[in-house]
């Protein structure tokens, strides 16, 4: 019988519904308000866009107490853990109010500079505004995600967002709409029920995190401050957080680039990442469990179960995200016509889906195999082949291609997917390498 620290797929599976419901968070807000004021779309999508990239900040610290505390786990060092559990938490309720208070001051500038149509400039200022006023329980509530992950109890997580997307739909359905005496807030009521129902998710997992480990969160490990800790934790965390920023800074690059051109196409790429999170959501909770399943087979020092688990989440990830893709390939009209009847989207979806398949394929590696050379201390390699490519071929091949070239968004679907394709090969060539062997954390 499989051992339960390398029995990736059984603890995957609590973590790809719960990432499908968290996605469902944002794209309920999209299609909700779509049904009552289609342009509510683009400001959803853009002010998503920079959300996404300031999530990252809470990354930081998440990934790396759950790298951390996932290897303490395998050395059975308890005391380090409880320390980490302490230092994280705090950190993150710092980064989270410093967050909200950028994102409430700072919105209009970024917005300007990414060229958002006029028409939808303030429903995204208000939109975001909104959204950062609640950043701080996000950043909790992601920290309390980490802590439970590190211990492999994915299933109360999974639990806890259920939960939160029911009250997030709910919330949707009476603000936005409005119902007897609450008036129709359209984009702002979106905004206000994505607050509540993180609001309430916060409280539950903490709550719950209480009854489950007991009071291994204590001021006491502050005192003195534990500055040996915090500064591992930003070593592991800034690299692997810094591959992701430079992801999702290359992200809002394209949306910029994107919004040169007509609106259908606008809404056209919302909905196409919208459909291209269904397709990696497998692979993005295969590679979050190969994380947690490698950085404790590395405390224990199993290499060799650290091979072969890595193994089958690379197998899966690339079926399930092929698979879906095609699926979705073939049944694109269909499937768009569900949230629009714009014939200019719906005669360009299916060239955006085609050229998805192999995007999907690449990405389906590089998030299995840039997670797990984190977890074994790998650190440095995944950000610097993200940088270069991720930029190089993202972004300034997605321009060529669609502005030089006059492709259009089908020339910043091929860039990307280039760019996804060849990181992929470079990541397999390092893992065999095996240089990642002689990468130590503890």
């Amino acid at each position: 019988m499989e051992r339960r620290e390398n029995n990736i797929l059984g603890l995957c599976w609590p973590i790809f519904i719960e990432l499908l419901l968290q996605m469902l968070v944002g794209n309920a807000d999209q299609i909700m308000v779509g049904w009552r004021d289609p342009a509510g779309v683009g400001a959803i999508g853009n002010a998503n866009q920079v959300t996404n990239l300031v999530l990252l900040v809470f990354s930081v610290i998440c990934t790396a107490s759950t790298i951390l505390i996932s290897q303490y786990i395998g050395a059975e060092d308890t005391k380090r853990s409880s320390r980490t559990y302490t230092v994280a938490l705090v950190t993150n309720i710092g980064f989270g109010v410093l967050v909200s208070g950028v994102l409430i001051l700072f919105c209009p500038g970024v917005f300007r500079l990414m060229g958002v149509h006029a028409d939808i400039f303030e429903k995204t200022c208000l939109y975001m505004r909104v959204i950062g006023a609640g950043m701080v329980f996000q950043a909790v509530y992601l920290t309390f995600v980490a802590f439970f992950r590190s211990s492999q109890l994915m299933k109360e997580t999974m639990v806890i967002s259920v939960l939160m997307n029911c009250l997030n739909i709910g919330g949707n359905a009476v603000l936005i709409n409005g119902l007897g005496p609450v008036p129709a807030l359209g984009v702002v009521g979106a905004a206000l029920s994505s607050d509540l129902s993180r609001m309430v998710g916060t409280v539950v997992i903490a709550v719950l995190f209480r009854r489950r480990f007991g009071p291994v969160i204590s001021v006491k490990y502050l005192r003195p401050f534990p500055m040996e800790q915090f500064k591992r934790l930003l070593a592991i965390g800034l690299p692997t957080g810094g591959e992701s920023l430079s992801y999702n800074l290359s992200q809002i690059c394209i949306q910029t680039t994107c919004n040169r051109f007509a609106q259908y196409v606008v809404n056209t790429r919302v909905y196409a990442n919208m459909f291209a999170n269904v397709t990696y959501m497998f692979g993005a909770a295969l590679s979050q469990a190969a994380q947690v399943v490698a950085a404790r087979l590395m405390g224990a020092g199993d290499v060799s179960g650290t091979r072969q688990s890595v193994k089958r989440a690379l197998l899966g990830s690339l079926s399930v995200s092929l698979t879906v893709s095609v699926l979705l390939f073939l049944l694109a009209r269909p499937i768009y016509s569900i949230f629009t009847g714009d014939q200019d989207i719906l005669a360009l979806a299916p060239v955006i889906m085609l050229i998805e398949i192999p995007l999907e394929a690449g990405r389906a590696v590089n998030m299995v195999m840039c997670r797990v050379l984190q977890a074994c201390g790998d650190i440095k390699y995944p950000i610097v082949l993200c940088i270069i490519f991720a930029w190089a071929m993202g972004v300034g091949g997605g321009w060529l291609f669609a502005v030089h070239f006059g492709m259009g968004l089908p020339g910043l679907w091929a860039a990307m997917a280039c760019d996804e394709c060849i990181r992929a090969i470079l990541f397999l060539l390092r893992w065999r390498s095996g240089a990642w062997e002689r990468k130590h954390l503890l």
